[in-house]
């Protein structure tokens, strides 16, 4: 028979078999998933299935006006015709965030291609609850002038294009926005601007398109042109406060293949608003995380907005790349004059589906420094390239 000390001496062994064992299967789970995840990160195999892609990002900042930001932003893309080998990837985005002090912002966008590319469909749904700062209209405000204003939007989009003939497009567009504003604090410049559509408004702008579309890739191109003009009409239907006019919008953007990793891309806008009553809200805003990288969006504000960039990108590997971008631009007007400023920057790509060349974008950029203020400058956090 086994003596006491002996049975002690068995439990041990057996306990630290089996911990030795527990801790065994985690380790191969844990080099499973680890070599999962690696292999998913920085696999170069693209899927011959042509299935969708579903990417979730966690969106998470601050800002004095905010307070505390959180909340996600996803993007699916997909083919509508997998056995169509010509069909460009479409795509669905959502974002929604919410903050510390109960404001949110909620936006659905679609891209859709159909079999054989022959109609283009974008869609967009959104509601912001979400102050914005107001510095005045034209390009010479100062950051010392800032107000803060609360703002309600609700905007529901939809254009629709054909194809005509080989990478020519003609369509029709249709967009409603209604909004409010109200100043956080009296007696600011907000106040004192002599503007139209304080309170907010409404607007339904319905339009015209052209497109003339050879890209190779829509989500990261690196051969062929883009021209798209666009004319919409706003008619007067409610307050006599509300927009009556029209916008002219150009976009124009090309793209040379340097070499087999290297691409240089370039772009210029023009958007115009002309009419006889144009509220405030319907100007033309400098910034944001598209054109002019380095602005606060709004900071500078006025009817008419022209603006180029150009970025060098560099994809060094299939699932990683690195951008360089410069561009210019200025708003004006009647009133204002223009005065171009620049951005620069550079960003990091990581590109999450091979099959559909989508990727996760970061970027930061650099603006002008007025007399007295400090640099301005901006970091961003998106999904798919800028243009």
């Amino acid at each position: 028979m086994q003596n006491p000390d002996q049975n002690k001496v068995i439990k041990i062994l057996v306990s630290v078999l089996f911990i030795v064992l527990i801790t065994y299967t985690h380790i191969l789970k844990a080099q499973n998933i680890i070599e999962k995840v690696t292999k998913k990160v920085f696999s170069t195999e693209r899927d011959s299935a042509r299935s969708g892609f579903f990417m979730i990002l966690p969106a998470f900042g601050y800002a004095q006006e905010t307070g505390v930001e959180y909340g996600i932003a996803s993007n699916y893309n997909f083919y509508l015709n997998k056995k169509d080998t010509s069909i460009r990837s479409s795509n669905i985005l959502l974002m929604g965030t919410y903050t510390s002090k109960k404001q949110s912002n909620i936006k659905l966008q679609t891209d859709i291609w159909t079999s054989n590319n022959n109609y283009h469909i974008v869609s967009e749904i959104r509601y912001r609850n979400w102050p914005f700062n107001f510095y005045g209209i034209g390009m010479d405000t100062k950051k010392i002038d800032e107000d803060l204003i609360s703002q309600k939007l609700f905007r529901a989009k939809v254009e629709v294009e054909k194809k005509i003939i080989p990478h020519y497009y003609t369509g029709v567009n249709i967009q409603y926005d209604y909004l409010q504003f109200r100043d956080k604090e009296s007696g600011g410049i907000f106040d004192e601007a002599s503007l139209i559509g304080k309170n907010g408004g409404q607007q339904l702008l319905i339009g015209i398109s052209q497109l003339y579309d050879n890209r190779n890739n829509v989500s990261y191109t690196t051969k062929g042109y883009y021209a798209r003009a666009k004319l919409a009409y706003a008619p007067k239907l409610w307050t006599k406060e509300d927009f009556e006019g029209g916008i002219f919008d150009t976009d124009l953007r090309g793209f040379f293949p340097l070499h087999q990793k290297v691409t240089l891309a370039a772009q210029a806008i023009y958007r115009a608003t002309f009419g006889k009553t144009i509220p405030f809200y319907a100007y033309r805003d400098i910034g944001g995380d598209m054109m002019m990288r380095g602005y606060y969006i709004g900071r500078y504000k006025d009817k008419n907005y022209l603006a180029s960039q150009a970025e060098l990108r560099y994809r060094f590997h299939p699932r990683f790349g690195v951008t360089g971008f410069v561009g210019l631009g200025s708003v004006f007007s009647k009133e204002y004059n223009a005065r171009f400023v620049p951005s620069y920057g550079g960003g990091l790509r990581y590109f999450f589906s091979l099959e559909h060349n989508s990727n996760i974008r970061i970027d930061y950029a650099f603006g002008e420094q007025r007399p007295g203020e400090k640099r301005q400058s901006g970091f961003y956090l998106s999904l798919s390239e800028a243009f």
